[in-house]
């Protein structure tokens, strides 16, 4: 699998993987907060066969080591994906995530839309009113202290079982590949605003598909309100359940769906 280096807006080195080199419409697919690009390798390979997928390893986590709270902002990691986008001379491209790679997702859609031609999104995160926004941070802070302390297992340690435990098992598998002080900068990250609301995403026109969380940070009925809010949003009958235990189960139950909904941009 070929990988890719390149550098942000701010000089930061950051890295992707590419799978598969099929003639289809690019998806760059990003992983959730806590893990790297390889919780989405199982994903990449059922999909490849028609088109690329790269899997970047998001600012702060894998190889792409940001270490400075300062650098982890939603408009940074937003021009973190159109340098990427930039790099591998793409015009336009499929883009999606879990969790954070949703919301980096929602993020570029609204910005730059004549680059974002189809959207996914596996996992929702919250977008908090201001009462939520602070327990946001407070909740992040302290995972910060942990990792900070102690290392970034015991940072998870006590969240791990309010997740799915396909989240769990992402988390866990990355660690090893971890670098703690970015891991402890990129929790700075609730300190930022993705969305006041959920209507601010009313402006988001790339067609969507919203896969379902099942957990307090990616809501199940927000999925729904988001797929009613976008223009051009669906709603995934298939959703990320306490069922699903492995990278490979996340690939299984949702591959097919995204295939489809793929397919059928290329081809309108």
């Amino acid at each position: 699998m070929p990988k890719i280096s390149y550098r942000g807006s701010d000089g930061c080195s950051l890295h992707a993987t590419v799978v598969g080199d099929g003639d289809g419409l690019p998806l760059i697919l990003m992983h959730a907060g806590g893990p790297d690009h390889e919780s989405l390798l199982p994903l990449a390979a059922r999909l490849a066969d028609s088109r690329p997928v790269v899997l970047p390893d998001l600012r702060g986590y894998g190889r792409s080591v940001c270490a400075d709270p300062a650098r982890h902002t939603w408009a940074q990691y937003t021009d973190d994906v159109m340098c990427l986008l930039d790099q591998l001379g793409l015009p336009g491209v499929a883009l999606g995530g879990a969790g954070l790679g949703s919301t980096i997702t929602l993020r570029v859609a609204a910005a730059h839309p004549s680059r974002v031609r189809a959207a996914v999104l596996i996992g929702v995160e919250d977008i908090e009113d201001d009462t939520a926004k602070e327990a946001e941070i407070r909740f992040l802070d302290a995972f910060a202290a942990r990792v900070a302390a102690e290392g970034i297992e015991a940072g998870w340690a006590p969240i791990l079982a309010g997740f799915p435990p396909v989240v769990g098992a992402m988390v866990r598998d990355a660690i090893p590949r971890s670098d703690p002080a970015s891991i402890v900068a990129a929790a700075a990250i609730g300190r930022d605003r993705s969305f006041r609301n959920v209507a601010e995403l009313a402006a988001i026109t790339a067609p969507t598909l919203v896969f379902s969380g099942s957990d307090a940070r990616h809501p199940t009925a927000l999925a729904g309100e988001v797929a009613r809010i976008l223009p051009h949003g669906r709603l995934a009958s298939e959703t990320i359940s306490s069922d699903l235990h492995t990278a490979e189960d996340l690939a299984r139950v949702t591959a097919p769906a995204l295939r489809e909904f793929l397919d059928e941009i290329t081809q309108a």
